[in-house]
């Protein structure tokens, strides 16, 4: 009986809504007095801190984790117009995040730190939870193999062979093949677009899907 063997990539993509989001932010006082900056600073801490404390529940939300570094103090001479140097500036600074899932809390919350004249918003990442992670990789896994078996099945088909049977199935570039890509790897988070409200200066949050893209090498023997 003639065998041919058949060597594909299948790949899977697909998209999901995102469970929560992650907000770093910033806060940051500036000032010639280094003392007065510290203090500054920590005190803009406990305000956000004391916001986020009161929206945290570890279980319930909608920040389920959250947290803030110790502020850090650096100091610098800037030039001024003239060439000569200034005074120094001493800066205390200290970053911290939290973790949201109640995603229709997350715009009160991104106000109250706007709000805060010494907090600066870094960014806010989208992804989903850890078992809802799990079950997505596997599911786009499975598909990915079933595009690999449709692709082989059509290429045995096309030179008049019947049914075709997996005798490898690998990531991509592990099957050994010259030239063998690495073919799409998941991506699991994307970063929210933040855009100011002109009415009121609100932030308008629009959360971006998460796409995963997941591909399989496979070798199948064709009769």
């Amino acid at each position: 009986m003639t065998e041919t063997v058949i060597t594909v990539q299948g790949k899977a993509r697909a998209e999901y809504a995102p469970e929560r989001g992650i907000l770093r932010f910033t806060i940051a006082a500036d000032g010639h007095d280094r003392s007065d900056a510290v203090e500054r600073a920590a005190a803009a801490l406990d305000r956000v801190s004391a916001a986020i404390a009161a929206r945290h529940d570890v279980d319930a939300g909608p920040v389920t984790a959250w947290s803030a570094d110790r502020v850090s103090v650096t100091a610098q001479r800037p030039w001024t117009n003239d060439g000569s140097v200034a005074p120094v500036v001493h800066r205390a600074a200290v970053s911290g995040r939290a973790t949201v899932t109640g995603l229709d809390a997350l715009p009160e919350l991104v106000e109250a730190l706007a709000a805060e004249e010494l907090a600066a918003i870094d960014g806010l990442e989208w992804s989903l939870s850890e078992s809802r992670r799990t079950s997505v990789l596997t599911e786009v896994r499975s598909r990915a193999v079933k595009d690999a078996v449709t692709k082989a099945t059509i290429y045995a088909q096309s030179i008049g062979l019947g049914s075709v049977h997996a005798v490898a199935l690998a990531d991509p570039g592990m099957l050994g093949d010259p030239g063998a890509g690495t073919g799409p790897q998941p991506r699991m988070e994307r970063v929210a677009m933040m855009a100011s409200d002109a009415r009121g200066g609100a932030f308008s949050l629009r959360p971006e899907p998460i796409v995963v893209e997941i591909a399989v090498d496979a070798r199948f023997v064709a009769r």
